[in-house]
């Protein structure tokens, strides 16, 4: 009996070992890790990979294809050459993760905002993604390997590197990057790597010269200035295709500065702009800057003016104060309360209302109203008046998320129509036939949900007929999308520069009706518009055509989410570079797609020699020849244009527009008024 019992209580132990420790070694996957991977599965479109479900399953103990794992954890994620497509979807949570390899595919949308903060290595490279690198990169500060080359991002690489202590290698080549590199790239301590060939950056590279790199690719990109000696020392150092200064800068002498050398000069250009690149030491030294004195006399003189100014806005918000307290007495009139009461977003389906600023009248949208949307009617106001013409604000429509993927198809690769400075595009469908343009805003422009409110009300009251129409948006899930009316026959950018059989080919007359809509909008918005609009955006790419052949501007009024230097090469001012931006930065754009209307060459055009990559430094000393100017005009239109003297007066428009200093350049009422006396004489 007694041995029974022994034998009994040593099964007993022996199961419950094996139990543990197979629960140990094998166990269930994490379910953070299987919501991961499912979510992926899906925005990859569910292709075919063994073992990968859309919902459940146990990657790790079912050894799922390209699935890595520690114990219950997904560490790895090896998917790179197996033909996927799709996206990466929002949701990348994966709590362990170390290894992502999606590289080699042809996956399309944007870089995900949510990466796990685990990752030592992430491979994107060789895809079709757009928009811009996120700055969620930041959390990232564990990775010693990152490559996203070969896709299409746009935008300035984030100034996100200040912990990023471990990065050994990094690759950003082969896509359409702009801008300076960001200051932060100076605290990479451990980087070896560093390939950002073939996009369109610029700036020096001064913010490189301290760090231990001993592979530097920067081919065929815009940087300028002198090479930073230390730079000349990397083994493996590519360099050809930017328009360099060759004078090598001295190194800096061995004694140390003065005390008053290191103190910054107060002159204006330290406050130009806040994107400008940080500087080696090299180049912050500076001479000594002479002592400022000033008498006894002089300071009084100061205090005296800073008290009386003080007195002043003392006493003016006095007034203030008392103007205030008196308008909240008077009594309110009819139409006060109604817009008031109007001023109400009224939620459908929880019943109650919170505050959105408010938007102007409008006559009911004629769409039904569909599952999945909320509708919004504008209060009552005077109607805007433009060119004698009655324009009415049209209801504003609240889309969900799943909506409009519904209409997208998932915001599919199909109905994927480009990519903008602020985010992908994408053409929807509604039930009953319309067509919609989706505008995804990319995850740096993301603003709180009351912000997004008032940015939707601001852009409903810009109504034009040569502005393209918001007619709804959609904040949900961290998405912020807006949704405007679709323009069937493309970009002007499209238009003039791909190669297309189906392109839409214009007459010289339609480039002249082009130049006059484009213009007339860009007048509403700075003439006619209150407060004025400064576009900000200006570009062929924002100049949309409808079935009628006529103009509508895109972006406008989104200017404020667009940073510092975001503007696109070739279309940029010369103030821009000092951070200032005006609305006759505007014209000096509008001037830009003027030339290319004229010559069909685009504003920056790397493939050509060096001196005609710029089409305004190109064109700018021949628009005065009459010789050269005939030279000029797009070859596709055989000589079907207007006699010399009309061309010589577009030459004229283009010339003022694009001129230096922006005192110079005309108003675009005047432009408009210039671009129709050229109408009228086309007969």
């Amino acid at each position: 009996m007694g041995c029974a019992n022994l034998a009994l209580h040593l099964h007993i132990l022996i199961m419950t070992v094996m139990v543990f420790t197979a629960t140990f070694c094998v166990g269930d996957t994490d379910p953070l890790d299987v919501a991961a991977i499912n979510s992926l599965y899906v925005a990859l479109g569910s292709p075919p990979l063994q073992g990968w479900k859309p919902s459940g399953g146990d990657p790790c103990v079912e050894q799922w294809q390209g699935v890595s794992c520690v114990f219950s954890n997904i560490t790895a994620l090896h998917l790179g050459g197996m033909n996927l497509s799709g996206e990466l979807g929002s949701n990348l949570d994966f709590p362990s993760i170390i290894e992502m390899d999606i590289s080699n595919n042809s996956i399309g949308g944007t870089i995900p905002s949510t990466l796990p903060s685990t990752l030592k290595r992430l491979s994107l490279s060789d895809n079709k993604l757009n928009g811009s690198i996120p700055d969620a990169l930041s959390i990232l500060t564990q990775l010693t390997e990152l490559s996203l080359g070969s896709n299409h991002l746009t935008g300035q690489i984030p100034d996100v590197f200040l912990q990023f202590t471990s990065l050994t290698n990094m690759n950003l080549s082969g896509n359409n990057l702009s801008g300076q590199l960001p200051p932060s790239i100076a605290n990479l301590s451990s980087l070896t790597a560093l390939h950002l060939q073939n996009n369109q950056l610029g700036g020096t590279l001064f913010v490189l010269e301290d760090l231990p790199l001993q592979n530097l690719n920067i081919e065929h990109n815009l940087f300028s200035g002198p090479i930073p000696p230390k730079l000349l020392t990397i083994p493996e150092f590519r360099k050809d295709g930017n328009p360099f200064n060759t004078t090598v800068i001295p190194s800096p002498p061995a004694a140390a500065p003065s005390p008053e050398a290191m103190v910054p000069s107060p002159s204006p250009s330290n406050e130009k702009s806040p994107h400008s690149v940080a500087k080696s030491p090299s180049m912050s030294m500076k001479a000594p800057a002479p002592s400022i004195t000033r008498s006894s006399f002089e300071v009084k003189n100061i205090i005296w003016w800073i008290a009386g100014f003080g007195i002043f806005i003392f006493i003016a918000l006095g007034i203030s104060l008392f103007m205030c307290c008196y308008c909240k007495r008077r009594p309110r009139s009819k139409n006060y309360e109604e817009h008031t009461d109007m001023g109400v977003y009224i939620d459908v389906e929880k019943g109650h209302g919170s505050k959105l600023p408010p938007l102007q009248q409008a006559p009911p949208h004629p769409l039904p109203i569909i599952p999945g949307e909320k509708f919004i009617s504008p209060p009552k106001s005077a109607n805007e008046i433009e060119g004698g013409k009655q324009i009415m604000t049209s209801s504003i429509r609240v889309y969900s998320v799943a909506s409009l993927q519904q209409y997208t198809n998932s915001f599919s690769q199909e109905n994927y129509i480009g990519e903008g400075t602020l985010g992908p595009v994408y053409k929807g469908e509604l039930p009953d036939g319309k067509l919609l343009a989706v505008r995804k805003l990319n995850t740096s422009m993301v603003q709180n949900h009351e912000q997004f409110l008032q940015l939707v009300s601001n852009i409903s009251k810009i109504q034009h007929a040569n502005i393209v129409k918001l007619i709804g948006y959609c904040s949900e899930h961290s998405q912020q999308l807006l949704v405007y009316d679709y323009c069937s026959n493309g970009t002007l950018h499209d238009a003039l520069h791909t190669d297309d059989r189906a392109r839409v080919k214009l007459s010289w007359n339609e480039r002249i009706q082009v130049s006059l809509g484009a213009a007339r909008a860009l007048q509403y918005l700075h003439e006619n518009f209150q407060p004025p609009i400064v576009h900000r955006n200006f570009r062929s790419s924002n100049v949309l055509l409808n079935d009628k052949m006529e103009v509508c501007v895109s972006d406008c009024g989104l200017g404020s989410l667009l940073s510092s230097g975001s503007a696109d090469q070739g279309y940029d001012a010369p103030e821009f570079e000092s951070g200032s931006y005006t609305q006759q930065s505007d014209v000096f754009s509008f001037g830009v797609m003027m030339l290319e209307l004229l010559t069909r060459r685009k504003a920056f055009d790397s493939s050509r020699p060096r001196g005609e990559q710029h089409v305004v430094r190109w064109a700018a000393t021949q628009l005065h020849d009459i010789d050269a100017l005939s030279e000029m005009v797009d070859p596709s239109l055989n000589g079907a244009y207007p006699p010399m003297k009309s061309l010589s007066r577009f030459a004229d428009i283009i010339s003022s527009c694009i001129q230096h200093e922006p005192e110079f350049r005309p108003a675009m009422s005047e432009i408009v008024q210039d671009l129709l006396r050229i109408t009228s004489n086309l007969g």
